[in-house]
């Protein structure tokens, strides 16, 4: 009985040594992990890049709820360095960006595009997108407001003369 519980043993142990070996190697081949080292890369001629946005935020105005609408972020990399752009996350399932995945040179002007479905929402509304990048100030945040119009108290107002 002691011999099967050290072979059940022996098996847990080589099981977990091969699954952290599989892991590793997934890791080390994931194309998004190089990215994400150039978060803790300092570079060794201390230029960055910068990421300059011609403006952080968008209005939207009315909507009605439920309609989808979209804007663009257009941005310049000021900065000395290639700039990449790791990663950009909306607020919430509703607010989705669209980010350019090549380094843009110094100089060079880009757009992020971020999609914004109202559905299930009313009223004022505020959504924000973190842009993760390379830069020395590595979070940069863009921000969308609406007010959403519910379909269901939309009234047409008509003035008599």
């Amino acid at each position: 009985m002691k011999h099967f519980f050290k072979i059940g043993l022996l098996l847990i142990i080589l099981g977990s040594v091969i699954s952290c070996k599989k892991k590793e190697e997934l890791i080390s081949s994931n194309p998004l992990n190089s990215k994400y080292e150039l978060l803790h890369k300092i570079p060794k001629d201390g230029k960055y890049p910068k990421i300059t946005f011609d403006t952080p935020t968008h209005d939207f105005g009315d909507i009605e709820e439920g309609e989808k609408v979209n804007c663009s972020f257009s941005f310049t990399n000021t900065g000395e360095a290639d700039l990449v752009i790791i990663d950009a996350v909306g607020s919430c399932g509703c607010t989705i960006p669209k980010y350019p995945e090549q380094p843009i040179k110094p100089g060079e002007k880009k757009n992020i595009e971020v999609y914004f479905d109202s559905k299930g929402k009313i009223g004022n509304t505020t959504k924000t997108v973190t842009i993760t990048s390379n830069c020395k100030i590595q979070q940069t945040i863009l921000t969308i407001h609406s007010n959403i119009i519910s379909k269901k108290n939309k009234s047409i107002i008509t003035w008599d003369n």
